[in-house]
């Protein structure tokens, strides 16, 4: 199997109202790769950064009132209570805090540091910038309009860098997808010696992810790659999205 990962180039600074859409769709059209032009079964992976700026997903700590909740985190963690309660209104619990961390799951479903908050890559250095509202609706969106535009069927993927558990560094993961199978259910195949396998689900949206994110420089605004080669994860429909990987808490045995 040949997979090939391209970032694309001549994507400027994204701002708040821009057609994401229309902009990846020019870097797509005009792009000097060794790529042709969009083909059926490609796959647009997308730098969550890009799609927050243009839904508009920042919020200025200087105009956020702290919760008392948020001022007693700010007393275990020593971070800024005001950026505390920016996090705080993305989640839906608090799963551990301590100095200079602070875990929590967000209202999407994530289970992350900071609800996936932060300052950077952002012009305005006084702004937060938050996850996407509905990563999924996001990624939906943007996969009807590429294919509108360029007449194929492709998927689209939205990352973002999540640390892991018993695991140092981080990686990119799926937060939001259409038009692909984010996991491959191999249950019921047989492996190289013909055993069946009874376990082995791959969470392939986020193997796409980590695997983009090794053909982009983040310092040279590359946050859009085109995956050419697996086809075979893109669906005609919108597929069941990123929200599809969440393990369901009656099988989560880490909290």
């Amino acid at each position: 199997m040949n997979v090939q990962l391209v970032a694309l180039p001549g994507i400027p600074e994204i701002r708040g109202g821009d057609d994401l859409a229309e902009i990846i769709g020019n870097a797509l059209a005009a792009r000097s790769t060794p790529l042709d032009a969009p083909c059926d079964g490609d796959i647009v992976v997308i730098a969550q950064k890009i799609v927050s700026k243009a839904e508009g997903r920042t919020v200025r700590p200087a105009e956020i009132e702290p919760s008392e909740q948020a001022l007693e985190l700010a007393q275990v963690t020593g971070k800024d209570p005001r950026e505390i309660q920016a996090i705080l209104g993305e989640s839906s619990a608090v799963l551990r805090a301590e100095p200079g961390v602070l875990i929590v799951e967000t209202i999407h479903g994530f289970v992350c540091a900071n609800a996936g908050i932060d300052r950077s890559n952002v012009p305005d250095g006084d702004s937060l910038l938050l996850l996407p509202a509905d990563p999924d609706a996001s990624a939906r969106d943007l996969r009807q309009k590429l294919t509108a535009r360029f007449s194929v069927g492709v998927g689209v993927i939205v990352t973002d860098s999540f640390g892991r558990a018993w695991r140092t560094g981080q990686s990119d993961v799926a937060i939001g997808c259409a038009g692909i199978r984010p996991l491959l259910d191999l249950r019921g195949e047989t492996d190289v010696q013909g055993r069946e396998l009874s376990a082995t689900i791959d969470a392939v949206a986020d193997e796409l992810a980590g695997a983009a994110n090794l053909a982009r420089q983040k310092s040279s605004r590359e946050p859009v790659v085109l995956v050419r080669g697996r086809g075979d994860l893109v669906v005609e429909n919108e597929g069941e999205g990123a929200a599809s990987i969440l393990r369901d808490r009656s099988r989560d045995l880490f909290r």
